[in-house]
């Protein structure tokens, strides 16, 4: 009775937990993010964000990804770590404990609609940035390198959305693909875990986050396992091609105004 009783209350709590317009849209975005961020290390959040915040709402859908990034990542951080420029790393990694907590009380504070337009509106010029092929061809110096770190940080903590300024700063660098990719990989790790306290300092971890989480990673964590086995195997250019087209599709499709689609 005990253990029928538990299941009952879990699956209960589940059900309420699931949204009741767009579930399969949010699994399948789900997939690519973690597809997307297996092969190059960042890319899930502006995937899965701007639909996912037009689904469940952005103080859920943020840190929701927090949450199932942090857990399917952890196998891959011992070999970022290895490969990283750690100094470089941890440099940017000071910036962002500045950045983090700004980004953090703009996603509690703020009216989750604003939020939701300044999150495709952010989300599409990073996708501009990306695609332009624009990379700072300066010399890097430490302050300018927490400086990224702290802008990266505050789109951490407003909608876990700090890849592209970082990549584009570190891709304007003489290291190679593994180096580059190995460091964002170890700065989000160190992101992760300053964004992972100022949420539960914010009261961002409510029930439904952990629900939902026991939902979604199982596919999460396919979608970076198979990313991952692609790195180095399928052309860069090829893959970067077809994130851009989805980064842009979730986009357009996570603004308020096309909700109809999906609810």
């Amino acid at each position: 009775m005990g253990d029928t009783g538990f299941l009952a209350t879990l699956f209960a709590r589940v059900a309420t937990a699931l949204p009741e317009h767009g579930l399969y849209v949010l699994l399948a975005c789900t997939f690519i993010a973690g597809l997307a961020r297996g092969f190059s290390g960042f890319g899930a959040a502006l995937i899965l964000i701007p639909i996912g915040g037009s689904i469940l709402g952005p103080k859920i859908i943020s840190p929701v990804l927090l949450v199932i990034d942090t857990i399917a990542a952890a196998g891959m951080l011992p070999a970022a770590f290895r490969a990283a420029n750690r100094r470089e790393v941890f440099t940017m990694a000071s910036g962002a404990l500045i950045g983090v907590p700004l980004g953090t009380a703009a996603l509690a504070l703020a009216d989750p609609l604003i939020l939701r337009w300044a999150i495709t509106v952010v989300s599409a010029v990073l996708l501009v940035l990306l695609i332009s092929g624009w990379r700072y061809h300066g010399q890097p110096r430490a302050p300018l390198t927490a400086g990224v770190g702290g802008i990266a940080g505050v789109f951490s903590g407003a909608a876990q959305l700090g890849g592209p300024p970082v990549v584009a700063y570190w891709l304007s660098g003489a290291s190679d693909v593994l180096v580059i990719r190995s460091n964002i990989m170890l700065y989000f790790a160190i992101s992760s875990a300053l964004t992972a306290v100022t949420y539960l300092i914010s009261g961002l971890f409510v029930e439904q986050v952990f629900v939902l989480t026991l939902v979604i990673l199982p596919l999460y964590a396919g979608g970076l396992y198979i990313g991952s086995r692609l790195f180095g195997l399928a052309k860069p250019s090829t893959f970067r091609i077809i994130c851009y087209v989805l980064i842009g599709a979730s986009t357009i499709l996570g603004m308020p105004a096309l909700d109809g689609l999906l609810r």
